[in-house]
């Protein structure tokens, strides 16, 4: 369906207009034979033609495709696969001429729903990289059990999840097991990290960047021969990212939902990168946090992160990135 049209200069008020415009909202209108609400939930759409495209949250994903967006817009062009002012054509006609969005309020008052993606018959892949990146093997098996890590049945990534406290599914990092690709699942919630929680009270916690460096500590204690579950490992949802001025940065909300959950907690272990960022960080983070706790700075001491320095523990050399698919994504 892709247009041979000239160029055409579209007001900037119509373009605003066109991008405004949610996907539900449009296949209600205009498809609404199109829209299914997937089963068991209370706000999850697919489209009759693609079951793996989900709607939402304000935004979908086509899982199939390893596309998405949040508008209208995005959907016609990468999905129905119409000319850009085809587009915004359909979506200013008559129909969506006084269209208005929800107000914010609305939108923030609805609960986000995680839409994981599908689990694939085994975790062969995913287990592969974990090993050759050194982690445990048993600690592997014992993640899939407990159902935080699986393999994606798409591309096969590397799943890490983070559950609520009852123990419901909140928050999914989906990590390639070949090449850089790095996304969080739709409708995840960073207040839910992926993390290793204590088998007692403890007083303490370790953070980490990402969810293989959490991993990486946890294989490093069983190697010194002590016991990874008397310790509260907790991983940040992506890259911490401070203000110029400390005073108007904040703490990672992974953190801060953890510490409230946990008030026993005294002592923070800070195990971030060596490189600029982490440094940054790791400084931020102390002076934000040192009033009401002790603080460690406890960064890798061989490499650039935890992971780095476990390989140079056990002697292994990193393994060099796999060529990428084209379709992986």
């Amino acid at each position: 369906m892709r247009s041979n049209r000239p160029y055409v200069q579209i007001d900037p008020d119509v373009l605003e207009r066109a991008r405004q415009i949610d996907l539900l909202s449009y296949l209600k209108e205009f498809e609404p034979g199109n829209l299914v609400k997937v089963k068991g939930t209370s706000n999850v759409y697919c489209t009759a033609e693609h079951d793996s495209l989900k709607i939402s949250n304000g935004k979908w994903y086509w899982w199939s495709r390893g596309v998405g967006g949040y508008s209208a817009l995005d959907y016609l062009i990468k999905v129905r696969e119409y000319g850009f002012v085809e587009a915004v054509e359909i979506l200013t006609g008559q129909a969506f001429a006084d269209w208005k969005p929800p107000p914010a309020a609305e939108k923030k008052d609805e609960p986000k729903v995680l839409l994981l993606p599908p689990k694939n018959r085994n975790c062969d892949r995913v287990v592969q990289y974990l090993f050759g990146r050194g982690i445990d093997y048993q600690l592997i098996q014992d993640c899939i059990s407990e159902g935080i890590i699986f393999e994606s049945a798409d591309y096969h990534n590397a799943v890490f999840v983070g559950k609520d406290e009852s123990g419901t599914p909140k928050y999914a990092a989906c990590r390639g097991t070949m090449g850089s690709f790095k996304r969080d699942a739709s409708g995840s919630d960073k207040r839910y990290s992926f993390r290793l929680l204590a088998r007692e009270p403890c007083a303490s916690v370790h953070l980490f960047e990402a969810a293989i460096d959490l991993l990486s500590y946890a294989t490093y204690l069983k190697c010194e021969g002590k016991e990874y579950k008397a310790e509260n490992l907790l991983s940040l949802s992506g890259v911490y990212q401070p203000k110029k001025e400390i005073k108007d940065s904040k703490i990672p909300i992974a953190l801060t939902t953890f510490l409230d959950a946990h008030p026993e907690v005294t002592t923070i272990y800070l195990h971030l990168d060596r490189d600029k960022t982490g440094r940054l960080c790791t400084e931020t983070l102390q002076e934000l946090l040192e009033k009401d706790y002790e603080i460690v700075d406890d960064p890798p001491p061989v490499g650039k992160d935890v992971n780095d320095f476990l390989l140079s523990y056990l002697g292994i050399e990193r393994p060099k990135p796999a060529r990428e698919r084209r379709d992986a994504r």
